[in-house]
């Protein structure tokens, strides 16, 4: 595992953002339930409602979680700069739980808010993971 010390951030990362994820499962399937779903069903698309807020924001973190796990572990095998995938793989988890935060408050508007800008703020942090994993690569 020492060769892997230098990307402890990511690593953690990593490991905090699936954590994140499945802590939400329950509290969004219980929403559910609160409001009266069956299992699996979707609630009504409505922002003011927080069953449909936290149900988004777990299905977002699921959606986000593989392209997040793949480029974070590419750029980690390709032995791209630690300090680089670091620090954007710990900056894509901020704009994560910064997202959710706001997605779960119900604060800003459903588009072009603070939760878009974090939205946005995260995936440009995989997209750099991404290219440096490629740049090492080749």
């Amino acid at each position: 595992m020492e060769q892997f010390a230098e990307y402890s951030h990511a690593l953690s990362a990593l490991v905090l953002f699936a954590v994140v994820v499945l802590v939400m499962s329950p509290f969004s399937a219980l929403a559910k339930q609160g409001a009266g779903l069956a299992p699996g069903a979707t609630p009504k698309e409505d922002y003011a409602n927080k069953a449909y807020r936290l149900n988004r924001a777990y299905l977002n973190g699921c959606e986000t979680l593989p392209a997040f796990l793949t480029v974070v572990l590419a750029a980690i095998l390709a032995g791209a700069s630690p300090f680089w995938v670091n620090l954007l793989a710990s900056l894509a988890l901020l704009a994560r739980l910064v997202m959710l935060f706001v997605h779960l408050q119900g604060v800003g508007k459903p588009q072009s808010g603070v939760r878009t800008f974090a939205y946005v703020g995260g995936w440009a942090c995989m997209l750099l993971l991404a290219v440096l994993a490629l740049v090492a690569i080749f």
